[in-house]
């Protein structure tokens, strides 16, 4: 199966291209998106779709994994993400992707198996299961990688404690 990672974000759009067969991955591709902070902020969204909608068009991917977005302390930011990362919706739905959200916790218990590891442990394990000799920069590229191993190992595993809540049509 070959599942997308997404790490949502308007200034950058981390992404990742796992490709998961007989319980081993390897890595097809992976980067960011990455916006003009002195761009108009519909601009920027625009680059982040038609960013997003070229990586599916390359890599064509079966599924889609986003983190869930949830609130922290800046709720400016958090609207910004939020609208970012509906036009990543949008070209998921647009090709055809099933969409799955995922937890940062549900992400690190897939990946590291502790759910509250520290972000450097999730990158480390990111790197050793796909066999890179380096942590992928910038860290949203990482947090994309390890989103679509937790896609994997949820369903692959069939982890109910990981159950992620499916979005969109089949």
């Amino acid at each position: 199966m070959r599942v997308l990672g997404i790490d949502p974000g308007y200034a950058i759009v981390g992404w990742g291209v796992v490709e998961y067969t007989g319980n081993r991955f390897a890595p097809v591709d992976f980067g960011a998106v990455t916006t003009d902070a002195g761009r108009p902020f519909e601009g920027r969204l625009r680059d982040v779709y038609e960013g997003v909608c070229d990586v599916i068009h390359r890599t064509q991917p079966e599924v889609l994994a986003i983190e869930k977005l949830f609130y922290q302390h800046n709720q400016t930011t958090v609207i910004g993400v939020a609208e970012a990362r509906g036009v990543i919706l949008l070209a998921a739905a647009q090709a055809g992707l099933p969409v799955y959200e995922y937890t940062p916790m549900q992400v690190k218990q897939a990946v590291t198996g502790y759910g509250k590891a520290v972000k450097k442990q999730v990158q480390e394990m990111t790197r050793i299961l796909l066999h890179l000799p380096a942590i992928p920069k910038p860290d949203d590229t990482a947090d994309a990688l390890a989103m679509a191993i937790a896609f994997c190992h949820t369903h692959a595993n069939q982890l109910s404690r990981l159950s992620a809540r499916r979005i969109g049509p089949i």
